[in-house]
């Protein structure tokens, strides 16, 4: 199951939950389901060291990454 991003309308708070795509989410601070799905960055896995090469400020994708779009976690048009 993956994990998604949420958004509470009652509380106004943001957690991640596993979920499935069609999943009713209830907020774990307040227990309200009036929750919505947030869109979230992918992340670009770059370099062979073993580490993340990423960066939020350039919406979830390390510079030099040439990535146009993410399947699975990772970006599909990398060449790294």
């Amino acid at each position: 199951m993956p994990m998604y991003e949420f958004h509470c309308n009652k509380c106004n708070d943001n957690f991640e939950e596993l979920a499935s795509a069609t999943e009713t989410v209830s907020c774990p601070k307040c227990g309200s389901n009036d929750t919505e799905r947030l869109m979230s960055a992918c992340r670009c896995i770059t370099g062979s060291g073993g580490g993340d090469d990423y960066s939020a400020s350039s919406g979830g994708h390390s510079s030099g990454c040439g990535c146009s779009g993410c399947s699975g976690g990772h970006c599909s048009t990398c060449a790294h």
